[in-house]
C-alpha cells in the first residue's frame, strides 16, 4: 500500500511511494507529529540518481522488520536533496561534524523542532566493516531519546552552535588585490595530479570551477603551467570512462583516480560545466577536439536530456535493472556483433578486451589514440574517423534498446540557468544555430514556466512549478538570461535578467549580516538560515550572487552592485587563499572582477544597447 509519498512531486520521494515506511515530506505536518508523539525525526536524505540510496533502500526502507522500528519510534521525513538544498546544506554540515565526512544518503536524527543531535550516511543492513547495522542504530538513538534525554539535548545544543558563525555579520578585513589572487591562483598547482590531470586521488571529481579559474588566469597572464594543467585534466577526462564514448555527455565521478570507472550517474550541472569549459579551451586554443566534445555533450543533452517544453531534466541513474552501469557496459562479443566490419578499430581504439576493465565487462575508454589505430590498419585519419562514427552510431541505436537508467525529470531553475548560459555562449561563439535554438526555447520555458512575479521557483514537472526557489536559482537564471541577451541582442533578455538580479538583492541580501543567504528573507524558518558559501558540485548561490552583481555593474555601471561584489569578495578573500579548491567558481568571479573582462558595446543612434564580450 502506497504511503504519504504517493502524492510527491519528486521522483526522488516517488521512489520510496511503497515502502512500509511511514514517509512524510519535510513541512508542518510532520513536524506537529514529531512534536505530538515526542518523537524524535529520522530525516532521510538523497536524490534520484544516487546509487548507494538505491542501496540502502532495497536493504532497509523495503524491509518490513526496519519499516516497523522506523514506525514505532520515529517520524520518517524523506527529502530530495535537489528540490531542497535549503535542509541538505543544513543537515549535511551536522553530518559532517559528526563524521568527519558527507555523503548520500544521508541520514539524520533530529529533536522535534528540527535541531540535529546524531546521524551518518549509509548504514548496512548489518554490522559490516565497523559500521554499525542500520536496526542497531534505529534501536540505540530510541533508547538515548527516552532514557537519556539530557545527554541527547546536550549533543544537539553543541550541534546547533555550528551554525553560528554563518548567521553573523561578515568583515571585510582582508583586501581582495591583484597579487593575493595570482598567489592563490598559482598555489592550486600543488594539489595537481600530474599523471591524469585533475586534483588529488579516488574518487576523482572533475573540479571544473577550479579548472576554469586556471583557464581564466592563464588568458590574462599567459601562465603556460595553467593552461598545461587544464587541457591534460580535461583531455584525460574526454579520453576516459567517465565520458560515456557512446552517447555524449559526462557521469558524476570516477571511483579511480585515473578517470576510467564512473560512478555512472549523470547530472545535468556536471554538464553544464563541462561544456562550457570546453568552449572555453576552444576560444584559446582553437583546438578542434575540445569544439567536438562540446557538440557531443550537447546532442546528448538534446537527445535524452529536454522536454519538449524546452526545459532540461535533472539527471540519469546511475543503475538500470538493478545494476549499476549496467545501460552502459558492453561484453566482447557484444561489441563486436553490434559494430560489425568497425569492430576492429572501435575495440582497439576504446580498448575492449575479453577480460574487460568492469566487473567482466568493457566501460570504453580511449585506449589508444586513434591516428595509431589508422595507422596500424593501414587507413588514412579520415577513414579510420569515418568508421568509428559509424560504429559509435550502431553502438547508440543498439544500446538505446536496452532497458533505460531511470530518469529523474523535475526541471530545475539553477541547473538549467548554468547550462542555459553553457549553450548560449557556445551558440555564440561557435555560431550554432541549433544550439541558438535550444538555448533559447530553454531561456523562454524558464521565463514563462518558472518565474512568477518577478521570483524564480525551484522545481518543476508535469507542468507544475514547486517551491519558491533559493538563491542560486535567481541568481544562476538570471546569469543565463544575460548570455540570452549577449546571444540575441534582444533587450528584453537584458531587462529579464537585471528584474532577478534586483530580487536577488530584495530577496537574499541581509544588510546587517552584509552578505547574501541561500534562502529569501521570507522563507520557511530553519534550525538556522543557511549560507554556505562554498562551490561544491556546482557553484554556491553567493558565488553566483556576486557574479551576478559584477555583471550588473559592467553592463549598466551601477556602483551599489560594484561596491556590493567588492565587499562580499573581500570578506572571502582569505577563505579563499586559505581553501582554493574550496571556491573554483568564486576564485574566476574575483579574477573577471578585479582585472575585468574585453567588452565592447554594439552602438547605434539611440545610444550603446548591447554589451558584447
Amino acid at each position: 500500500m502506497a504511503n504519504r509519498l504517493a502524492g510527491a512531486s519528486s521522483p526522488y520521494l516517488l521512489q520510496h511511494a511503497d515502502n512500509p515506511v511511514d514517509w512524510y515530506e519535510w513541512g508542518p505536518e510532520a513536524l506537529a507529529e514529531a512534536a505530538r508523539t515526542d518523537r524524535p525525526i529520522l530525516l532521510s536524505i538523497g536524490y534520484a540518481a544516487c546509487h548507494w540510496c538505491h542501496v540502502m533502500a532495497h536493504e532497509s526502507f523495503e524491509d518490513a522488520t526496519t519499516a516497523r522500528l522506523m514506525n514505532e519510534h520515529f517520524v520518517n521525513i524523506k527529502v530530495d536533496r535537489e528540490e531542497r538544498p535549503d535542509l541538505d546544506s543544513i543537515y549535511m554540515q551536522a553530518v559532517q561534524a559528526i563524521t568527519g565526512h558527507g555523503g548520500w544518503p544521508m541520514t539524520m536524527f533530529l529533536t522535534p523542532d528540527g535541531v540535529p543531535f546524531y546521524g551518518g550516511t549509509y548504514f548496512p543492513p548489518e554490522d559490516r566493516h565497523g559500521m554499525p547495522s542500520f536496526q542497531r542504530v534505529l534501536v540505540s538513538v530510541s533508547e538515548a531519546w527516552r532514557h537519556r534525554r539530557d545527554e541527547v539535548l546536550q549533543g544537539a545544543a553543541s550541534l546547533r552552535a555550528i551554525y553560528a558563525a554563518a548567521e553573523g555579520p561578515t568583515t571585510g578585513d582582508r583586501a581582495l588585490s591583484a597579487s593575493r589572487l595570482d598567489d592563490t591562483l598559482r598555489a592550486m598547482r600543488s594539489w595537481f595530479d600530474r599523471e591524469h590531470g585533475g586534483f588529488g586521488g579516488a574518487p576523482k571529481f572533475p573540479q571544473t570551477q577550479v579548472l576554469d579559474a586556471l583557464l581564466r588566469f592563464h588568458r590574462r597572464t599567459g601562465d603556460a603551467e595553467s593552461l598545461a594543467h587544464v587541457r591534460v585534466s580535461f583531455e584525460q577526462m574526454v579520453a576516459g570512462g567517465i565520458h560515456d564514448q557512446i552517447g555524449g555527455g559526462f557521469h558524476r565521478y570516477t571511483v579511480d583516480g585515473a578517470w576510467q570507472i564512473p560512478h555512472f550517474e549523470k547530472m545535468l550541472y556536471d554538464n553544464a560545466l563541462l561544456v562550457r569549459l570546453a568552449v572555453d579551451l576552444w576560444q584559446v586554443t582553437h583546438d578542434p577536439a575540445y569544439r567536438a566534445v562540446a557538440e557531443t555533450t550537447v546532442r546528448w543533452l538534446a537527445q535524452e536530456m529536454t522536454d519538449p517544453r524546452g526545459g532540461w531534466y535533472a539527471s540519469l541513474d546511475a543503475d538500470s535493472e538493478g545494476q549499476e552501469g549496467r545501460f552502459y557496459v558492453w561484453s566482447l562479443a557484444e561489441f563486436r556483433a553490434v559494430a560489425g566490419e568497425d569492430a576492429a578499430l572501435a575495440e582497439a581504439h576504446w580498448g575492449l578486451t575479453a577480460g574487460g576493465n568492469f566487473e567482466g565487462a568493457n566501460i570504453p575508454h580511449v585506449a589508444r589514440p586513434l591516428a595509431a589505430v589508422a595507422s596500424s590498419l593501414g587507413i588514412t585519419g579520415d577513414e579510420a574517423a569515418m568508421r568509428l562514427e559509424r560504429a559509435r552510431a550502431a553502438l547508440y541505436a543498439h544500446r538505446a534498446h536496452r532497458v533505460w537508467p531511470g530518469r529523474d525529470e523535475k526541471v530545475l531553475a539553477g541547473w538549467n540557468g548554468l547550462m542555459l548560459r553553457a549553450v548560449a555562449e557556445g551558440a555564440r561563439v561557435l555560431d550554432e544555430a541549433a544550439w541558438r535554438a535550444l538555448a533559447i526555447a530553454n531561456g523562454t520555458f524558464l521565463r514563462d514556466q518558472m518565474v512568477r512575479d518577478g521570483r524564480v521557483w525551484r522545481s518543476w514537472r508535469d507542468g507544475h512549478a514547486a517551491i519558491p526557489g533559493f538563491l542560486e536559482d535567481h541568481a544562476a537564471v538570471a546569469l543565463g538570461f544575460l548570455s540570452l541577451h549577449d546571444l540575441t541582442g534582444e533587450a528584453s533578455w537584458l531587462d529579464e535578467g537585471l528584474r532577478l538580479a534586483a530580487t536577488t538583492v530584495q530577496s537574499f541580501w541581509d544588510a546587517e549580516a552584509q552578505a547574501f543567504f541561500d534562502t529569501a528573507h521570507d522563507a520557511e524558518r530553519l534550525v538556522t538560515r543557511p549560507r554556505d558559501v562554498t562551490d561544491n558540485a556546482i557553484p554556491s548561490g553567493t558565488s553566483l550572487a556576486l557574479e551576478l552583481q559584477t555583471e550588473v555593474a559592467r553592463r549598466t555601471g551601477d556602483p551599489t552592485a560594484h561596491h556590493r561584489a567588492h565587499y562580499a569578495l573581500s570578506t572571502l578573500a582569505m577563505p579563499m587563499q586559505r581553501s582554493p579548491l574550496a571556491f573554483g567558481h568564486l576564485l574566476g568571479v574575483a579574477e573577471r572582477f578585479i582585472h575585468g573582462a574585453p567588452a565592447g558595446a554594439i552602438c547605434g543612434p539611440d545610444g550603446c544597447v548591447l554589451p558584447v564580450r
